[in-house]
């Protein structure tokens, strides 16, 4: 039994990480911080909690040791508090953007800022276990992922891998999210009343998570994010091309050869019915991806497709998988959980 601690427990991501680690078999949670709310019983902020948990949270300053750190802290504040929260555990697993990516020019262009701690940018694994799995085995520190990068990650790996696509052509991606996505602070945008129903445009280029894509995948993708009415999940479409006309066959070997053994990657691609396609909402609450494509024989457009809950496999679920990873136990160890239907 290995004792982990959470820094920054207050969050939409933090109360993910407490749902998924309180039942861990292998992990008892010792601590979680809050400044904000210090004192406070946890479930008191993340009510699907009580009774599971008789956890206070704590300020950052009275964290002790311990073996496993999370970190859920806002973006830019685990850079800037690194040299510390490495000697609270020999092992970190940060879910925020703070090492996502290994080189510090990048981390300036697309966050429009210096890097607090650039020396530690190369000693953190990237942690999509499907594009990154052998180097978190080895790690002792290991990043978030982006949530709308993992799902455009995941809809274009397995033409990636398979040198499918025509490099020479644009790749465009429409993600299309949830509110939680915003985190747990509400702003003007966020406000019941102005995003209520709304499908809107808020980022149309420019998104950081488009970092992260070049980086794992190594392709010139454009991300295009649009919030719309759900809570939880995200849904990439991607669009790009094809180098030359494939039968379905042919796509279907392809996608089996990248998510075949993956244990939360499920191939959806039917000929009918509701859920002949990807569809983030049957995946609230769990670790799974859902992948499927559609392809246009006419001008050999590909449509990538990848489902995700934002909060799971965009954040806690696969922070949780690497822990896993890196201590050798099963990926699914903690997260076998089926979603709900309907919902």
């Amino acid at each position: 039994m290995i004792r982990v601690a959470i820094a920054g427990g207050s969050g939409y991501v933090g109360g993910e990480l407490l749902r998924l680690l309180l039942w861990h078999p292998e992990v008892e949670v010792v601590a979680v911080t809050s400044e904000r709310r210090a004192g406070q019983y946890v479930a008191a902020t993340h009510p699907n909690l009580r009774g599971w948990t008789d956890l206070r949270f704590v300020p950052l300053a009275e964290l002790t040791p311990c073996d496993v750190l999370f970190t859920a802290l806002p973006h830019g504040y685990a850079a800037e508090q690194i040299e510390h929260l490495c000697t609270l555990a020999p092992r970190l697993i940060d879910c925020s953007a703070d090492f996502r990516l290994d080189d510090a020019d990048a981390y300036r262009e697309w966050y429009g800022r210096e890097h607090p701690a650039p020396q530690w940018l190369g000693r953190f694994a990237y942690g999509l276990p499907e594009a990154n799995r052998e180097a978190i085995r080895e790690a002792r520190y290991v990043s978030g992922v982006g949530c709308n990068a993992t799902a455009v990650n995941l809809a274009l790996l397995p033409l990636v891998r398979a040198g499918l696509l025509d490099p020479a052509r644009p790749i465009i991606a429409d993600v299309k999210v949830g509110s939680s996505e915003g985190g747990d602070r509400a702003s003007e945008s966020s406000h019941h009343p102005e995003r209520s129903h709304v499908v809107r445009s808020f980022a149309p280029t420019g998104h950081r998570h488009t970092a992260e894509v070049r980086q794992v995948l190594g392709v010139d993708a454009e991300l295009s994010v649009t919030s719309v009415e759900l809570v939880r999940g995200a849904l990439a479409t991607v669009h790009a091309w094809l180098r030359e006309p494939l039968e379905d066959r042919q796509l279907w070997k392809a996608y089996r050869a990248a998510y075949g053994a993956e244990p939360f990657v499920r191939i959806v691609h039917e000929k009918g019915g509701n859920y002949r396609h990807p569809e983030p909402k049957i995946l609230a609450g769990t670790n799974l991806t859902d992948v499927g494509w559609s392809v246009d024989p006419r001008t050999g457009r590909v449509v990538a497709l990848c489902a995700i809950d934002n909060l799971m496999k965009g954040a806690a679920g696969t922070a949780v998988q690497a822990l896993n990873l890196t201590h050798g136990w099963p990926e699914q160890t903690g997260l076998r959980l089926i979603g709900l239907h309907p919902v």
